[in-house]
């Protein structure tokens, strides 16, 4: 198979459910063009994450971007919530089959 693709960075963060919807601002004004968000659970050194307990639920929330999108985004996280909240970020590179959908 002949496929014609493009590297893009894929930037996961697993955080507390309660964030969902400062985060969806932050990714936005840091250059995010779309996200997906999932329910989580685990565990981790936090302890178990149940997603059935509002409370106590986690998220999970991928984007796909450029490298200087990403790392704007996870600069801008690591500054305003690793310190008080669950939250891990990580990023892979990807193949993606439809660029044109996620650069700025």
């Amino acid at each position: 198979m002949n496929v014609a693709n493009a590297m893009c960075k894929l930037l996961t963060v697993v955080c507390e459910a309660q964030l969902e919807d400062e985060l969806v601002h932050e990714l936005t004004a840091q250059g995010a063009r779309g996200y997906t968000i999932s329910d989580a659970r685990g565990s981790g050194a936090r302890g178990v994450r149940d997603a059935s307990w509002s409370l106590g639920a986690n998220i999970r929330v991928e984007v796909l971007c450029d490298e200087p999108s990403a790392e704007r985004i996870v600069k801008r996280l690591k500054e305003r919530y690793y310190d008080d909240y669950a939250m891990v970020l990580f990023v892979h590179d990807v193949a993606v089959l439809r660029p044109e959908k996620f650069s700025p």
